[in-house]
């Protein structure tokens, strides 16, 4: 197995989100407006076959980690298709999936069966009345069935990542939590993040920090950290005892993990983001097409890597204002 690629600042490089669509079938109200946002032609985003040559590039440069995501990643035609394909890539240790669950009752047995061990669950609330305000469509109901289907197809860990805005959901986080007591679920609670342009205070006024979070969930039952799940990725995982779930904070805003960052993220498009708020994307689909040898494209990673910065500066005002993608179109 190939050395993984490390950074300026000797950084092990590992890990490779993928996304396949910038489609999705939810409107979430901090992601996408009400109306969605004109769609990228279909010739612009990455073909899976441009998709797999990329996954074994990534692979054969010491990259052993994947996820597929989106948009919305289950919309796109075939996808247990190129998942099978990418999961019986020599190399590769993992291969996830980013979902918001509206389809996995369909697609939860085989995607175990392409290869997806483990996946993320967008779930920001088990109100079935707030999840249609905040996605704007009533499908909670098949999200919570997707996620037993998962369940029982042997998917683990399956996370459920939460967005926690203040006035919204932030009166759930303690119910939320409690998933973790009955089910063996990661609940994942995440910070807010800026992604909107021109949005004012309006992050401000949602957001809810990490140390406020990890009290409310202190008054529910004794919390103790897992040191078995702290690793390079973004998450501090705690457990209730005798919980057999996990409880993870994720704090991009108030405590950043750059120092761990193990990343890199390719859009629908082709453009290569060393980091989840960087203003620089490297082109990847213009090498593919122009047919440039594999060598080739290994190395313009390799510089793009060398070049992946220190720390994010998301705390900037003037950053914030510079922010060119909102997340589904980056692939989250």
């Amino acid at each position: 197995m190939t050395a993984s690629p490390t950074d300026s600042f000797e950084r092990k490089i590992d890990y490779l989100r993928l996304s396949v669509t910038d489609k999705c079938n939810l409107r979430c109200t901090y992601c996408m407006p009400e109306d969605g946002v004109p769609k990228l032609d279909h010739s612009e985003i990455l073909s899976y076959e441009e998709v797999l040559t990329l996954a074994r590039i990534a692979v054969g440069m010491g990259i052993s980690k994947i996820r597929i995501t989106g948009g919305e990643p289950l919309v796109r035609k075939d996808i247990i298709t190129l998942c099978s394909k990418i999961s019986n890539i020599p190399g590769i240790k993992s291969l996830s999936l980013t979902t918001n669950g509206v389809l996995l009752p369909i697609f939860a047995e085989s995607l175990f069966k392409a290869g997806i061990r483990r996946i993320n669950v967008s779930l920001d609330t088990l109100n079935p009345e707030k999840f249609a305000a905040i996605t704007r469509h009533d499908r909670f109901a098949d999200v919570w069935e997707g996620i037993l289907a998962a369940e029982k197809a042997g998917i683990f860990p399956i996370k459920l990542n939460a967005v926690v805005l203040r006035g919204v959901n932030d009166d759930e986080i303690e119910d939320l939590a409690g998933l973790t007591i009955s089910h063996p679920y990661h609940v994942r609670f995440i910070e807010h993040m800026p992604f909107k342009a021109g949005e004012g205070d309006g992050h401000e006024k949602k957001f809810v920090a990490a140390p406020e979070i990890l009290e409310r969930l202190k008054r529910v039952a004794p919390l103790s950290t897992c040191q078995e799940n702290q690793s390079n990725g973004p998450a501090v995982y705690y457990r209730f005892r005798d919980a057999p779930g996990k409880i993870g904070i994720i704090s991009p805003v108030s405590d950043h993990f750059c120092p761990s960052c193990n990343r890199l993220r390719v859009t629908a498009e082709g453009k290569l983001r060393t980091c989840l708020f960087s203003t620089e994307e490297t082109d990847l689909r213009g090498a593919l097409r122009n047919n440039l040898p594999i060598e080739a494209v290994s190395e313009i990673i390799r510089k793009a890597i060398a070049r992946k910065p220190e720390k994010h500066e998301l705390s900037s005002p003037v950053f914030r204002k510079c922010i060119s993608r909102q997340m589904f179109s980056i692939g989250g």
